[in-house]
Formats: structure tokens, sequence, C-alpha cells
């Protein structure tokens, strides 16, 4: 993320989709949407006269007319749009063939080709041989190829602009300029300069430019846009905060803890990116349609162009030729899912939700299980003691407690969280410890005074067969409590009881993953006893309890080897590889590495109902994904015969400018469906 600060993010409309360009396909590469602009007004403005100077099919129509020397004037104006107006398609069509993937860019160059070489044909017989039967020419086909396909390339390029406005969203939140402390005052400025460790001011109304920590003043900061909480959240000394938020009317001082390109907007972004650039299975599909289709169109195209040479003339051989390869474009085709997708990633945004592989989206219809973590995915993570005893005649709970405070001291887990806070409501200072190190799946050992403790889960103490009284806990267990046990010397000395809370929407997620015939099971590192307590508060019916990461690991492999699709949504820590190894990996939070990493959906806001919107949403995109692939190659099946003049003997034969019009109409048509892609409902 070191590329990405959100200065970058704030380009000018060609920078913002050079990335997107890349999703809607190689072809578009090496596309300009300023340049495609002046390329078709400037295309327009030559091909006007063109239009008015040159018959149409060799039918002169009302407003055109011809003088001496008019057809020089033509073949100058329409040489300019063949060489000018065409170039992007030429420019295509060549990295089609380095990539030997012809398809949508071969086809334009081949049918305005076609025509603009066979015209030059017919001008040098008309105008300087001077043959007794004119030949007619296609430059008005020329022109209105080159003109209508430039315009749909435009469109295309505006449309998939406004579906991929996420980055600006995000990018909008920040001020451009921060207030920097610089000796003993404040000046502004660039965000770029700022880097962690640096001090800045925020004054009333304006926006958090950075994460940091509050070191002066006190606020109201409303975290909507962030975090999804409606009301203003109060921030004083030690309250963090996160870039983007917005201050209410007091002033205060920041120590900034992220620059620019490592912040949480900035994650945000790179996820939103990294999405926007991704290819799912169904838009490779989609490439090697357009590779069908184009041999498909040639096969066509050289079949009809001898027939209709053998039965008919030259010229109408070539018109029923350059009309094949105009309407077999796969322009729409390349264009249907990639502008789906990145609507979906816009909506998903600002609902709570960050899609890092598009693949997700399609394999959600057939998620039938959601395994998840309980501590701060289902629960809210903030543990609060409800019980502290002594276990040793010896140590008071004061005693026990100052152990504890110890060991936990420094650890950023929800656990140690409670324990601190419970010590300085104690007014316990913790014990001093050396050599902490973390029991992987168990809990904390270090060594105080030369003795080495232990703050372990109960079942450390089952595996390691060390001795206790479950009912000195279980009134504690029955409420759905963590219980850890202090231990020295392979006795437990004491414990302390930890109460968590059951996030506010949690149990209508899980009512609503059951709606869906989703069966939801919870795994998790804590005991039995809290396990099916929390189970039973939420109406889960199956779950598994004292599991190490690599035991959810293999609950996730075996049910997937059963013929289940998992999703697994955990915090993205401890399940890392159960995130990974899922069919769906869904961690709750932006703001860890290992999120970013192992995850392939993230929820942002922390809310586990989010699931659900991502469900809705990835039917509706999966529906317009249908729609569109239909819109952008399903009309082939039947304009391809009709270009071919299958339908000749009834007099209807489809010109080159009718065919262009048809492509340009279902781009337009699948461009319009997609942006009909709404969060509405989620």
């Amino acid at each position: 993320m070191k590329d990405m600060n959100m200065k970058d993010m704030k380009m000018d409309s060609s920078d913002d989709m050079e990335g997107m360009n890349m999703s809607v396909g190689s072809t578009m590469m090496h596309m300009d949407m300023g340049d495609l602009k002046r390329r078709f007004w400037l295309s327009l403005i030559f091909a006007i006269p063109v239009f008015i100077l040159s018959p149409f099919m060799g039918l002169h129509l009302p407003f055109q007319f011809q003088f001496p020397g008019s057809d020089w004037i033509v073949l100058i104006l329409s040489s300019f749009l063949f060489f000018y107006g065409g170039k992007p398609f030429f420019t295509g069509a060549l990295y089609e063939l380095k990539d030997k993937r012809p398809a949508m860019m071969m086809l334009i160059t081949m049918g305005i080709s076609v025509a603009y070489i066979y015209s030059l044909y017919a001008f040098v017989m008309n105008d300087i041989v001077k043959t007794k039967t004119p030949v007619m020419d296609f430059f008005w086909e020329l022109a209105s190829l080159i003109v209508i396909m430039l315009l749909g390339h435009w469109i295309e390029m505006q449309s998939t602009m406004s579906a991929g406005n996420a980055l600006d969203k995000i990018s909008a939140l920040v001020a451009d300029t921060v207030h920097l402390q610089s000796g003993n005052g404040f000046k502004d400025s660039d965000i770029t300069s700022v880097k962690a460790g640096d001090i800045v001011e925020v004054r009333a109304g304006e926006s958090v430019p950075l994460d940091g920590m509050v070191v002066s003043g006190s606020s109201y900061i409303n975290e909507s846009l962030i975090t999804g909480e409606s009301k203003a959240v109060k921030k004083e000394i030690d309250s963090k905060v996160v870039g983007g938020s917005i201050n209410g009317e007091g002033t205060i001082q920041v120590k900034v803890e992220k620059s620019s390109e490592e912040g949480y907007l900035s994650q945000i972004s790179k996820l939103v990116s990294d999405a926007q650039l991704s290819k799912s299975k169904t838009q490779k599909l989609a490439d090697r349609v357009s590779g069908w289709l184009f041999y498909a169109a040639l096969s066509v195209g050289i079949v009809a162009f001898i027939y209709w040479a053998i039965v008919g003339s030259m010229s109408n051989a070539l018109s029923i030729l350059v009309t094949v390869l105009v309407i077999a474009c796969p322009h729409a085709l390349g264009l249907a899912i990639p502008l789906v997708m990145a609507r979906s990633t816009s909506i998903a945004a600002t609902n709570g939700l960050i899609i890092r592989d598009n693949q997700a989206v399609e394999s959600s219809r057939k998620i039938d299980y959601v395994a998840m973590d309980k501590t701060g995915t289902l629960t809210e993570g903030k543990f609060t003691v409800n019980g502290l005893e002594s276990l040793d005649s010896n140590l008071n709970t004061n005693e026990v407690l100052k152990l504890i405070a110890g060991l936990e001291n420094g650890s950023s887990h929800p656990i140690a969280s409670g324990v601190m806070q419970k010590a300085q409501e104690q007014k316990v200072d913790p014990a001093e410890f050396s050599n902490v190190q973390a029991l992987k799946g168990y809990g904390m050992k270090g060594d105080s005074n030369g003795q080495e403790y232990l703050l372990v889960n109960m079942k450390y103490l089952n595996v390691k067969s060390l001795k206790y009284d479950v009912k000195d806990v279980q009134n504690y267990l029955d409420k759905g409590n963590t219980v850890s046990f202090l231990v020295e010397n392979n006795q437990v000395i004491g414990f302390v009881a930890l109460g968590d809370k059951v996030k506010a929407n949690s149990a209508k997620f899980i009512s609503d993953l059951k709606k869906r015939n989703i069966t939801p099971i919870m795994l998790t590192g804590d005991n039995e006893a809290s396990a099916e307590s929390f189970s039973r508060q939420l109406g889960i019916t199956e779950h598994r309890a004292e599991l190490l990461p690599e035991d959810k690991h293999s609950i996730i492999e075996q049910l997937e080897k059963e013929g289940h699709h998992v999703m697994m949504v955990g915090d993205g820590i401890n399940d890392a590889p159960s995130l990974a190894s899922a069919t769906i990996g869904v961690a709750i939070g932006a703001g860890t590495d290992v999120a970013i990493d192992s995850a392939d959906v993230v929820l942002y806001n922390s809310d586990p109902s989010d699931i659900i919107k991502f469900l809705e949403l990835s039917r509706k995109t999966y529906r317009k994904t249908v729609e569109n692939l239909w819109w952008g190659a399903g009309y082939n099946i039947i304009a391809l015969p009709l270009a071919a003049g299958v339908l000749s003997g009834i007099g209807f034969v489809l010109s080159p400018a009718v065919g262009a019009i048809v492509m340009s109409l279902s781009t337009v048509i699948v461009a319009l469906n997609a942006m009909t892609l709404t969060g509405k409902n989620l």
C-alpha cells in the first residue's frame, strides 16, 4: 500500500479509470477518455460533410448533393477519419495480436479497413479510370462506423467511471491539507508530508485527516461514514480517531499513528481498487466468448463473402462481409461483466462491505454453511471481569489480579483489556514479568520473581491433566463467561471470569441465515459451557468449542470435502487459515494486515449482519450479470445470420451502418442495465 495515498486518489478522470480500464479488458488499456472524447467530436465534424457529399449504400438521400470535385473532398475527409478516428482501434488490435487473443478491436479494425480499402478502389475506378459501370464506395458507412464506435467507447468509459466511483467517495472524506504542529503553533501542510508521530490539529467541523490518538482537547466525532455508527462519539485524551470521521464543535490535537499511505481509508481504497481490478471466472469466460465470436464472425464473413461474390457482385459481397464483421464486435460482451462488478463493488463499499475478490460474488450462490468465530464476530469482544477468585489460601484476590494483570500487560487481546480495566479500578499495579510468551490456543506464560506462571483456559488444564474443581467455576460458565486459570507449579491458584456481550444484530443475522437455508456453525476456542450458552442465546444449533486455529481449519476442510460450500467469518487473526481455506473468507474489521491478506470480503463496520447484505447484493449482481451476457452476446444468434444475408430473398439486408448501430445499441443497453443495479433493500 506504499504506492497509494489519499492525495493520489484525487486524480483527473482519465487517471481514475486507468486501472478500471484494465478490468474491462486489455483492448482498452491504451485508451484515454479525454483523447477518446476529442477524437469523437473531431471525427463527427469531419464526418458530417462525408454524410452530405457521399451516397448511402449507393442511394442519394434528400439532404445529400454532389458537385465536381466533391469526391476528392470525401476521399480526403474519409482518409483523415480512417487514420485519426480509427487509431484507437488499430492500437487495440495490435494489443490483441501481441496477446494472441484477437477479439473486439480486431473485428472493428477489419471492418473499417475493408470499408476504406474497397472505397479507395472504388474511387480509383470511378474518378481516375472512369469505368462505365460505377463501383459503389463505402465512405458513408466508413464515417458512420468510426463515429458510432467512438461514441460507443466514450459512453462505455463514462459509464465505467460512474460505476466505479467508490474511490472518489472515499478520497473526498479527507482534505489535501492538515494543520501540522510546527514549533509552538500549527501551519497548513500537505497531507502527504505527515508521518507517524506528528501532531495535527482538527478544528470544529473539519474531517479527521489521519488515524491517530487524541493528545489534547475533547470533542464529539461523527464516525458514521467510517463505522456506520450514527451517533456522535465522545473523544478525549487517549481516544483513538479514524481518518475521514467528522469533528464536532470542539478542537482536538491528534498524534498521528499512520501516514496517509497506511491508514484506515487507504486500506479501504486499496481493497476497492483491488476488487475492481480482479477478474472472476465469469469475466474470463466472457473474454473467451469474445475470442470464439471473432473466429465465428471471421468464418461466417468469409463464407458469406465467397457465396455473395459468386451469386451476386463483389460490391454486394464486400458489403455483407463488412456488416458481419461489424455486427459481431464483442464490445458489449467485454463490457457486460466488468461494469456490473464495478457497480457492485461501489455499492458494497457504501454498505459496509469491501469485496476483495469478485469470485466471492459468484461463489456466494452456493454457500450452505456459514462458520463463524465467537469473540469479536458475534460478540462485542469487550470483556468485563465478572468473577475473580483465589484458590490458594496464601493469596488474596488482589494478589491474584496482580499476577494475572502482569501476564496480560501489553497484550491487545480483548480479555487482556478487561483484566487491565479491572486492575485500574482496583488500583492494583501489574506484577513485573519477563519472558512472557503466548501459548498457542491456550493462553500466556511468563516469569516473575524467578517463578513461572501460566494463565490458561480449561482445555489446557484437561490436556495437561492438571487438577481443578469445575464446581468453582460452573456458575460463571453457565452464564457464558470465559474463565482463565492462573497456574503455578502445575497448581491452579486462582481464576478470572470475564463476560462478553452479544452484538445487537447477531441473533437476527443467525435467523436470516436460516431463512436462506444456510446452516450457521460457531467455531470458538472458548470452553464448551460458554459456547453452549452463547449458541443458545443466538439460536445456533451447531457449534464446536475449545478449538485451536488449526482445528477450525480442519473443520472447514472437512465440511468442504463433504460437498458443502463454506463461508468463514472471523477477525482475521487466529482465523487466518480458515479464512484462506473457506469457499469465501469474511474478515471482521479492515484494520489488520491479516484481514487484507486472508479474506475475500471485509466487513469494515464489524457488523455480521452485513453478510446478509453481501448475499443479497451478490444475488442481484449475478442476475444483472446474466442479463448483460445475453444483451452483450445473445443478440449475435440472430444478428450474424441476418448480417450474412439469409433473408436477402425477401429483400432484407443489413448494411454496415445498421450493423454499427445495432452493435452500439447493445453496448448502451449493457451500460444502462449495469447502472440499474442498486443498493436498495440491502
